[in-house]
């Protein structure tokens, strides 16, 4: 069963943001102090991750290239409106208000890295959920924190994060078939540090230091594959 991995990765997502739900009624400074600390947390495996890549100058391209992409079509906007339009179908009280949040800052931190790909891939092509099952432990532990402060939402990041897994798992014959085991290590490995500054941006945006529209440097993965493919044929 090629999408059990990405079952059970959204599974223990769900069951992470209810048991943080648990710790919701926590003292409002406790609460700034946990989340500024999760951001710091956060910051710093973006920074672990950035150091992955073997050329910083694909990171900065497909960063700057994916910025102007993102801004010009506006993916945050776009999808902090999904945000908003979850938030209206499921809020029921005023402290239900930072759904949006809670949705969007997840579904970008569950979604930004390599053990998505990697463990998605692995789930399609040797039907091994290894991966994927390790990423679903370390995704529930994560949503237990940021669910108990950023609420539900994080609870709706769940789906997003099994379609992407599942597309990946599904069509991964496809891509096995078309790219080169090389190529497609050197756009992991690059994916994973460009993918790294931006949960550096996610990080610093919750301890409340920036205000980076962070969707709005999705594109720069795009990017990141279309450089590795040049380099790749062209070398």
């Amino acid at each position: 069963m090629v999408l059990l991995g990405s079952i059970i990765n959204a599974v223990l997502i769900i069951l992470g943001a209810i048991i943080g739900r648990f710790f919701q009624n926590i003292p409002e400074t406790m609460k700034n102090t946990v989340l500024s600390i999760i951001g710091l947390a956060v910051a710093l495996l973006g920074i672990q991750m950035g150091f992955e890549s073997s050329n910083f100058i694909i990171i900065v391209v497909s960063l700057v290239v994916g910025a102007v992409i993102g801004e010009w079509i506006d993916l945050d906007k776009q999808l902090n409106r999904l945000g908003k339009w979850i938030e209206s179908k499921f809020r029921k009280k005023k402290s239900d208000s930072n759904i949006a949040e809670g949705f969007v800052t997840a579904t970008l931190i569950f979604l930004i890295g390599s053990m998505a790909i990697i463990g998605a891939l692995d789930s399609g092509l040797r039907n091994d959920h290894d991966v994927l099952i390790t990423k679903g432990i370390i995704d529930g532990f994560t949503a237990i924190v940021l669910s108990s402060t950023l609420g539900i939402g994080v609870l709706l990041s769940a789906f997003p994060v099994f379609l992407y897994q599942a597309i990946i798992a599904i069509f991964s014959g496809v891509i096995s078939a078309y790219i080169p085991e090389a190529a497609l290590d050197m756009f992991i490995k690059e994916m994973t540090a460009t993918g790294g500054v931006m949960i550096l941006a996610i990080g610093l945006n919750i301890t409340g230091l920036t205000k980076i529209r962070v969707a709005n440097l999705l594109p720069g993965i795009g990017v990141v594959g279309i450089i590795v493919a040049i380099i790749f044929y062209f070398q």
